[in-house]
């Protein structure tokens, strides 16, 4: 078997491809026909499909652990001297195998979502198999025909392979992608639901029910893959942040935002009987974009760090998307009158309209983002190719985001169908009162902290637009500092109201115990606002990349820096030396200025046997409760001794992290079966631990990271942060892109190649002689072309990527005020009609009356 190991591994391709097509047809005919043989036929097709799936992955993954460099895709992504985990990793290290790597997971999902269905929804049961099956088809077709896992090198077997990409050789970037494909290929399941829902007619709250903890558990999953990349990236890329609007970061992102919206508009359908149509898209657009991400990725159609080469994969997807979209489309217009909703929106005062308003925003940022990640592949079509870089981004989703973070606050504040004016006040007062004080707080105090509220905004919009965004822009950090204390102050009412009212009918209940019953009572209600405790936690770290300190020194050893609170002395280099790398290391003594010594930092270069000519960057950290100091070597010249260091102070980074584990936490509360709704089967428990333990595992994997504190993370090659010597350093570096050819176009802020230095000097000598951004930009543009700036010019075509924002906002306005004036004339002609029955105030007395026993 090991000389035919190639041809044994692409006959097992085949059989998944068979056994697939076989059980969907069975399915679909047991579906039509409702004959419970057929029905179990494809179930025990089902499970062969998943087996013969597995046996494909065990087998690639013994030709690593056996070396076998016959097969092309072992001989590129591992060699001898690579230890065994990072053999499993090199799995899921390049695109076919990474195809295969979905389709496994994706047959875990199968046999659970199938093992879990078991004597429940028979009338949907076919056409989710059917639907699971189709999508391993289709993964099948790619790896025989595209991108074959066990195809063989013309030239034979090689002695030793090419190695694993030093950037890919790190503790996180080995269960980031599990995680993050964990997330995508979960939205498989709830899609599935959706479609058998929509081909049986089954529209009610069954499959909204079934669904609803499968999408729970992949948005999970989502967070958690996004938020390891985004520790990845701070650890390994060696720029000195977590986000840097990537195109496969984008991608990665995308499905997150409408599987959040689905998450709370489902809600509304559950209580109300509305949101029907939009929840069925909802599933369905979340699932085509984990496809539409995973072709970014796969297909190499947009230049990324992250992204695999050029293939001709693309096309095979491109196909997919269409077939899924056309499908999508064709149900639902077939079913809109069983779609119809049983109800109405009343009020713009009531928690459904905050839900349906939290869910445009949420659209809202996906489609600007997707619409920006592809625009400069779009824009070859009609000019000159352009690049949308990270400053055109935070413009547009910093603003947009705290909206979003402002409605997540407000919504458990509204009731449902209407809300009083005394209800509301009620409920606002406590939490807007915690929002002034912290605001005044933090305009008094922050300056004096480190932390003020108002910061200088680059304006990199033209005209009266521009001035406006600046002016917002400024007083941004001051807004995210007041939403996390106005979210806070909301999550902790709603848990002292929960806990008083349960002890004032149980008085013999202790505070603790009245606090736990609470929660098991209300997992999802009370585990929602721990999850939103987490994205507050998450926002402190976010804004305090907003006072980050960053700097760039030359050092003999002895001399000693001053970077704002922290004295660095530099001790000297050394060099160690093992069987794959040579690696140079900077020691550095780290001090507090007050007094008090941090330790040693060692940033590092490491040198490859196999590609000397690629030095990378290994960053050290030191983490304080209020800092990440974060040390880069740029160069060591062993002839002077003078080393040259990026030093960056990033404060509040580590709220991230711990908003993160939160996130898991409450997650994980509301994943955790409910007997009172018979959910106590053995894979909704399954389910549920598989969240706990992420959480544990997180916990703990974060907890240890002051431990490991000089621990080295990158493999950057050209990244890191130059000193900005003059406001207008700030406001041009950032616009320009690196035109080395060997970097991934790095703004030159960012930039710490030889090409990127030279392009400084250059800039420099023109601001000296007087020059304006715009002369720098129009010189830049006519040695690069326009593709070298990092926000695309507002002029002639490329105008298109400047318009869909504001068209954006401009339509999302008038559909407000369109949905405004229907719910005002629904809500008339439903107190019309009451006329005779309750006065208005009666009517509002009973429904405050109901919502107070409904959360009590």
């Amino acid at each position: 078997m090991l000389e035919s190991l190639p041809e044994f591994g692409t006959g097992v391709l085949y059989a998944v491809l068979v056994s697939a097509a076989y059980t969907c047809a069975v399915a679909l005919v047991a579906g039509k026909s409702r004959r419970p043989r057929l029905l179990e036929a494809a179930r025990l097709g089902a499970y062969g499909t998943v087996s013969l799936v597995a046996l494909a992955t065990l087998v690639l993954a013994y030709a690593f652990v056996t070396h076998d460099f016959r097969i092309r895709y072992v001989a590129r992504y591992s060699d001898r001297s690579m230890p065994l985990p990072y053999l499993f990793a090199s799995l899921w290290g390049g695109q076919d195998g990474s195809l295969l790597w979905w389709s496994f997971l994706l047959s875990v999902y199968t046999v659970a979502c199938i093992a879990w269905m078991k004597g429940r929804y028979r009338e949907l049961q076919p056409y989710v198999i059917a639907t699971l099956m189709s999508i391993l088809g289709f993964f099948g077709v790619l790896m025989l025909f595209a991108a074959n896992p066990f195809w063989t090198s013309l030239a034979g077997a090689r002695p030793d392979g090419e190695g694993l990409n030093p950037l890919l050789q790190n503790f996180y970037m080995a269960i980031h992608p599990p995680s993050l494909y964990t997330g995508f290929v979960g939205c498989a399941v709830p899609f599935a639901f959706a479609v058998a829902a929509l081909v049986t007619g089954r529209l009610d709250n069954e499959w909204i029910a079934a669904s609803r903890k499968w999408m729970l558990f992949a948005w999970l999953f989502l967070s958690i893959g996004n938020g390891l990349g985004m520790l990845w990236a701070y650890e390994e890329l060696g720029w000195g942040g977590y986000w840097a609007w990537d195109p496969v970061e984008n991608a990665a992102c995308l499905p997150w935002f409408t599987a959040s919206a689905f998450l709370h508009s489902i809600m509304v359908q559950e209580r109300r009987g509305m949101l029907k149509v939009w929840n069925v898209a909802l599933v369905c657009m979340t699932f085509f974009l984990t496809i539409f991400g995973t072709f970014l990725t796969r297909s190499g159609m947009i230049a990324s760090v992250h992204s695999f080469a050029q293939s001709d994969i693309g096309k095979y997807f491109v196909v997919y998307m269409g077939l899924i979209l056309a499908t999508s489309a064709g149900l639902i217009i077939w079913r809109l009158p069983l779609l119809r909703a049983e109800g109405c929106i009343e009020t713009v005062i009531s928690r459904e309209a905050l839900f349906v308003f939290n869910n445009w925003a949420l659209l809202g940022i996906a489609t600007f983002i997707a619409v920006a990640t592809v625009f400069p592949k779009l824009s070859e079509l009609w000019s000159e190719p352009v690049t949308v870089g990270p400053a055109f981004y935070n413009r547009w989703v910093v603003p947009a985001g705290l909206a979003v973070f402002a409605l997540m606050g407000a919504g458990p504040l509204f009731g449902y169908r209407k809300t009083s004016r005394d209800a509301l006040i009620r409920a606002f007062k406590i939490p807007l009162l915690v929002t002034a004080v912290v605001s005044v707080a933090h305009l008094i105090l922050g300056g004096a902290l480190g932390f003020p509220a108002l910061v200088p905004s680059p304006a990199i919009y033209p005209g009266f637009l521009g001035v406006i965004l600046q002016v917002l822009g400024s007083g941004l950090p001051l807004m995210s500092i007041a939403l996390c204390a106005f979210n806070f102050a909301v999550i902790a009412q709603e848990f002292v109201r929960g806990v008083q009212a349960r002890r004032s009918s149980r008085p013999e209940e202790s505070i603790l115990g009245a606090l736990f019953r609470l929660v098991s009572k209300g997992r999802r209600r009370y585990g929602g606002y721990v999850v939103h405790a987490g994205i507050a936690l998450m926002f402190v770290g976010f804004t305090g990349k907003v006072w980050s300190v960053d700097k760039e020194t030359a050092l003999r050893p002895g001399e000693t820096f001053v970077v704002d609170s922290y004295r660095f002395t530099y001790q000297g280099s050394r060099m160690e030396v093992d069987p794959s790398k040579r690696m140079v290391f900077a020691d550095l003594k780290v001090d507090r200025v007050s007094g008090g010594s941090l330790g040693i930092a060692s940033p590092a270069k490491f040198i490859y046997r196999k590609m000397p000519e690629q030095p990378t960057s290994e960053v050290a950290m030191i983490h304080t409760f209020r800092d990440d100091i974060y040390l880069v070597l740029g160069s060591a010249n062993p002839q002077t001794k003078v080393a040259t260091f990026q030093i960056h102070i990033n404060p509040l980074v580590s709220y991230i992290w711990l908003g993160l584990i939160v996130v898991i936490f409450g997650s994980a509360i509301c994943l955790w079966p409910d007997l009172a709704l018979g959910e106590s089967g053995a894979w909704a428990y399954v389910r549920a631990a598989g969240s706990f333990t992420a959480s544990l595992f997180l916990a703990l994997l974060l907890a240890s990271t002051p431990a490991r504190a000089f621990a080295q993370g990158s493999s950057s090659l050209h990244a890191g942060t130059v000193e900005m010597r003059s406001p207008q350093e700030r406001e041009v570096f950032p616009m320009l892109l690196c035109q080395c050819g060997a970097c991934a176009r790095l703004p030159l802020d960012n930039c710490v190649c030889s090409t990127a230095e030279e392009e400084r000097t250059h800039i420099r000598a023109m601001m000296a002689s007087g020059a304006t951004n715009q002369q720098i930009f129009d010189d830049y543009v006519a040695r690069y072309g326009t593709a070298a700036l990092a926000v695309p010019p507002n002029k002639g075509k490329l105008s298109a990527i400047w318009v869909v924002p504001v068209l954006g906002v401009v339509m999302a306005g008038i559909g407000v005020a369109m949905l405004l004036r229907r719910w005002k004339k629904a809500g008339a002609a439903e107190v019309s009609a009451a006329a005779g029955v309750d006065s208005p105030d009666d009517y509002d007395r009973k429904l405050d009356e109901e919502l107070e026993r409904l959360d009590g």
